[in-house]
């Protein structure tokens, strides 16, 4: 399944903005309806992968926080969340291309970052169903795999050049350097 992008997600809430913005983290465990959009992060990621490849893309994380002890019946609306968005693009331009991570931790659920696997529209509300984040290895997604490729070699081992192999001589000579002769 491909990322969310955020132009995409942006748009989704644009058309939904009368709606409450609600957030389930797992089957039937939502965000407290006390959240509060604490941050909007751009992080732009550059990495080498274990076949050596150089990999670069942008993340746009959406930080939520709960204050604890803070309980409400109904979250906030799309429309507000689009406020803050609006606020954030003020300052900084959001790549559009960016995949879309939502950040949420509480007690019960510990802090990570989640991708949205569907918005889904449910009376009043615009549900953002969240699925863990998962490991991947690019090498396999290229097609290659993780351990040998097609020609034996190890994907995550770096190509080294063959040593020249050196002649080792034997440079100490019996006669010129005996103990207690004073030449070591």
């Amino acid at each position: 399944m491909e990322s969310l992008k955020w132009l995409s997600f942006k748009q989704q809430l644009q058309a939904n903005s009368a709606l409450t913005l609600q957030f389930q983290y797992t089957a039937n465990q939502w965000v407290n309806a006390a959240y509060h959009i604490t941050e909007i992060k751009q992080a732009i990621i550059t990495s080498i992968d274990c076949g050596g490849v150089m990999n670069a893309w942008t993340e746009i994380i959406v930080q939520l926080w709960v204050p604890e002890g803070d309980e409400q019946d109904k979250a906030m609306h799309v429309g507000k969340a689009l406020s803050i968005i609006g606020l954030v693009e003020q300052t900084l331009p959001l790549n559009p291309e960016g995949i879309v991570k939502i950040e949420f931790g509480s007690t019960q659920f510990d802090t990570r970052q989640m991708l949205p696997n569907a918005l889904v529209i449910d009376g009043n509300n615009l549900i953002v169903d969240l699925r863990p984040d998962a490991v991947q290895c690019k090498a396999i997604d290229r097609g290659g795999s993780c351990g040998t490729n097609d020609k034996g070699a190890e994907c995550c081992t770096p190509t080294v050049a063959i040593k020249p192999k050196i002649q080792l001589q034997n440079l100490a000579v019996a006669a010129s350097c005996a103990p207690g002769s004073g030449c070591c």
